[in-house]
């Protein structure tokens, strides 16, 4: 690793420091942290010898003769750790090498792993909003650290018994990550605060609070990142209108949903106007909180209009690089400096590196601020 960063593994049913073989074996670091629209994952590759029983162990636990096999990567930067992934090994395989010695790939998924391998349907939930069914779902994974940070909707109201009584569809995950969607929530598990726990997160995706130092380019000495591009897409941006009925005389009411709310204000100072708008019909047999909650669904998905990739090195930018949260720009001139959300993050360990590459998103060109925090 680079001076100043140290890597750290955990590894075992219960998380545990990892003994100094399984360290010194371990060339290759990959972890994918995204904002909720898929899981995220992690890939381990070791060079072992032939006789070395990591690779017994690892293929074992592989193959699902052992329950559970967890790994947790903790970075330390000048001081400071941070868990950058807490997952379960779900594929190993072995890959020829030179001199006898062979690598081992292992890779795995986040905790949410073990919430998508048993389907309950059927699994009733009486008289319990979104919020609660939640909770449950969550409350099975309490043991291996997991801590339910759940926010209740606007539609999140209990549904009569005698009119209905919800039921799970799926595993756990899915059921959890429906009912996301229907609220317009995300969900994705945190790794962290301590080794071998992390936050389980259902509700609104926030882009409000503290930014993280700027990505710098085109200033030479001060620049930070290795390369960063941008493309603006007014085409992904879309404007729902939900539909329900009023209660007393059945009239239709359309109802045009814009997609800035407080938790999601406009990050650029000139968005896009909609080059389309979309009729969500299906909202006509909802009612009027549940309706609005799919349109806002709907909005928050097609908002962004403006995107960003790129690359840094760790040790160049000083910390590392967190999704799901706000970060600035500048140098990239002035369409594109400003605020951006960062939507996914990609970690490349090795021996004496270590880079990231992100993707960032925000909802129209040119800054809404005069400067960007350093």
């Amino acid at each position: 690793m680079q001076s100043g960063i140290q890597l750290s593994l955990y590894i075992g049913p219960v998380p545990v420091p990892a003994p100094r073989e399984v360290v010194e074996a371990l060339v290759q670091a990959k972890v994918e942290s995204a904002s909720g629209a898929s899981q995220s994952g992690f890939e381990l590759v070791f060079e072992l010898s032939a006789r070395s029983p990591l690779r017994t162990l690892f293929l074992i636990s592989g193959g699902g003769s052992l329950p559970l096999i967890r790994v947790v990567l903790v970075v330390a930067i000048n001081g400071r750790s941070q868990s950058i992934i807490d997952g379960v090994t779900t594929h190993v395989e072995t890959q020829p090498g030179q001199g006898g010695v062979a690598r081992l790939v292992v890779k795995g998924k986040d905790l949410s792993a073990l919430m998508d391998v048993i389907e309950l349907p059927g699994l009733p939930y009486p008289a319990m909003p979104p919020s609660a069914r939640v909770l449950l779902c969550l409350a099975k994974y309490a043991a291996l650290g997991v801590i339910p940070l759940v926010v209740p909707s606007l539609a999140d109201i209990p549904p009569l018994p005698i009119q209905q009584i919800p039921q799970q569809r799926g595993s756990d995950y899915a059921y959890i990550k429906r009912l996301a969607d229907e609220s317009g929530y995300v969900f994705y598990l945190e790794p962290g605060p301590t080794p071998g726990t992390s936050k389980a997160y259902w509700g609104p995706e926030i882009r409000v609070g503290e930014a993280q130092p700027a990505l710098t380019t085109n200033m030479d000495a001060l620049d930070n990142v290795e390369n960063i591009s941008f493309n603006f897409d007014r085409e992904r941006k879309s404007m729902p209108i939900v539909f329900f009925q009023e209660s007393t005389s059945k009239l239709p009411i359309a109802v045009p949903i814009p997609d800035i709310t407080p938790l999601n204000p406009p990050l650029g100072l000139v968005p896009p106007l909609p080059p389309r708008i979309q009729k969500l019909t299906a909202t006509a047999h909802l009612s009027a909180p549940a309706a609005l909650m799919a349109g806002l669904a709907y909005a928050g998905q097609h908002s962004d209009s403006v995107f960003g990739t790129g690359s840094l090195d760790v040790g160049r930018y000083g910390r590392l690089l967190k999704s799901r949260a706000l970060v600035g720009v500048r140098g990239a001139g002035l369409p594109f400096d400003g605020l951006y959300y960062v939507s996914s993050v990609s970690h490349e360990i090795a021996r004496g590196s270590y880079k990231q590459n992100f993707s960032l998103a925000r909802n129209g060109l040119v800054s809404t601020l005069p400067t960007v925090p350093v």
